[in-house]
């Protein structure tokens, strides 16, 4: 999504790049406030990271058409919730170019993968 607030972030001469961040800056709806008469930069991602409004349409989309417990109903929404999960988790394991989904791990948020990640690490390699 362009929008004309996002778009005069965008210096006159952008020099060409691989990664267009002023387009991605322009997927972040939020992004094109500004705080102190000066584009937002978020940098607290750790506790809450912005969406881009891709994300923001497939929540949406959720709320309204399948809110449900994943793996845990056998009711149509619960199918369609838990359907759509592991859509996005095919899709996650594609990005990321991993072998298998099975290899994707969803979790709630920075500090639980941080701990599962330096758990994991550290029985394999300190011990207990």
């Amino acid at each position: 999504m362009t929008t004309a607030a996002n778009t005069a972030v965008r210096p006159k001469a952008a020099p060409q790049t691989a990664f267009d961040v002023y387009k991605v800056r322009a997927d972040f709806p939020i992004l094109a406030r500004k705080i102190q008469g000066k584009p937002l930069v978020y940098l607290d991602n750790a506790a809450t990271t912005q969406k881009p409004q891709a994300v923001i349409d497939a929540i949406v989309r959720y709320y309204t058409a399948e809110n449900a417990n994943i793996h845990r109903g056998v009711h149509t929404l619960s199918e369609l919730a838990t359907e759509s999960y592991e859509r996005s988790r095919v899709t996650v394991q594609r990005f990321l170019n991993a072998a298998d989904p099975r290899e994707i791990i969803f979790v709630r948020g920075a500090t639980e993968g941080i701990n599962l990640v330096a758990q994991t690490w550290g029985r394999t390699h300190v011990g207990r």
